[in-house]
């Protein structure tokens, strides 16, 4: 089977620049009154022509999000475990170069962070670690979802690129989801970003969600670090990516993050900076391209910003976030995290803040199945 690699290869930047030139205010709000959208459709829905349409957009975002989500919105919390990392990529506050204080938990103190966790009543969490497999082996990971698996309905992962195997003995630990921000889907942009260390390899990166979901796993999100190229560019790349994974591998549930890239140890100039009007933007056209794809806003967005993109189509908002190793139950040691939050709600306060716009906050929504015991004389 081709992979999304040749399929992104045949939607090169010129293409893609033709095709928004030719958008017009008629051809958008016909594309807003069509049940299936086409990737040329939802280029025409990030055009600079679509800006003086957002309201028409909101309106069928909202729509959408209604008919296939209600008014329900998925609440998770990350765990990080080890911060130590041997990439060199230039917007990460992992960057093996910062010099910072580093941690790496081991099984006691991951549990304990994971007790922590589950007594604030938080079912869904997400593992991360730096890209050290000297350190973070597949089998360290395994062993650490193996550990807070009975806490949780879910465990996911968002970890460095793995092989179809190793996403097989994730799977078997009690992983049942996987992350993977491609970055940027720009080839030779990620390149220079990326000057050293294993994740500098960007076909082996892009190809993690199809290793994944030829292994088993349940659900899979993917997503861009929006300002590290032109808004349109990785939007559309992304969106395209969705689609195909939908399309390869229609029972794997998929969901999508919109993250902007934010302060953090180091520097590094952002060129291509996302603003809100932008963002909403891009919520509004993955919803009408992706109707029944999740979209995640994490604490990287405010308070207000997170709540506003409610009815546009987030469906999947995180909590109670620490991006330092350890500090719930454990020592923090000062360490600065991967980057810096913007809403600091508890899962409490989140809650009641969902409640008050007329939301639900879905703390478990999935259950891994038991095994049955066999039929007498089976």
């Amino acid at each position: 089977m081709p992979s999304f690699q040749d399929f992104l290869q045949e939607w090169p930047a010129l293409r893609r620049t033709e095709l928004v030139n030719t958008a017009t205010p008629e051809k958008i709000l016909a594309v807003l009154e069509q049940d299936s959208l086409r990737p040329q459709d939802f280029l025409l829905l990030l055009s600079p022509v679509a800006q003086d349409l957002l309201e028409s957009m909101a309106r069928r975002a909202h729509d959408l999000t209604l008919r296939h989500f209600g008014r329900a919105i998925n609440i998770f919390t990350p765990l990080y475990i080890s911060d130590v990392c041997t990439n060199q990529c230039r917007y990460c506050g992992f960057n093996a170069r910062n010099k910072q204080a580093r941690r790496h938990l081991d099984t006691d103190e991951i549990r304990a962070e994971a007790e922590a966790i589950a007594r604030q009543g938080f079912q869904h969490v997400l593992l991360l670690t730096g890209d050290a497999r000297h350190l973070s082996s597949p089998e360290y990971i395994a062993t650490a979802a193996r550990t807070i698996k009975p806490l949780f309905a879910s465990v996911g992962v968002e970890v460095y690129a793995m092989s179809e195997d190793e996403y097989r003995l994730l799977i078997d630990a009690g992983v049942d989801s996987m992350t993977m921000f491609q970055e940027t889907y720009n080839p030779q942009r990620y390149d220079w970003l990326h000057p050293a260390g294993p994740k500098r390899n960007y076909a082996w990166r892009l190809a993690a969600p199809e290793r994944a979901a030829r292994a088993g796993m349940r659900s899979l999100g993917i997503g861009a670090l929006l300002g590290l190229e032109p808004f349109e560019q990785d939007a559309f790349a992304t969106g395209l990516h969705g689609w195909w994974l939908q399309r390869h591998y229609p029972g794997v549930e998929l969901s999508v993050s919109i993250p902007r890239i934010c302060p953090h140890e180091g520097s590094f100039e952002v060129e291509h900076a996302v603003d809100d009007r932008h963002l909403a933007q891009y919520v509004m056209a993955l919803r009408c391209f992706l109707p029944r794809a999740g979209i995640t806003c994490s604490s990287r967005e405010t308070a207000y910003m997170r709540d506003n993109l409610l009815p546009l189509g987030v469906t999947r908002v995180s909590a109670g976030v620490s991006t330092a190793v350890g500090g719930r139950a454990t020592e923090d040691l000062h360490n600065p995290g991967q980057f810096e939050i913007s809403d600091s709600r508890s899962l409490s306060q989140m809650v009641a803040a969902l409640a008050d716009r007329g939301y639900q906050a879905v703390l478990k929504d999935w259950e891994a199945p038991t095994a049955f015991p066999a039929a007498p004389g089976a």
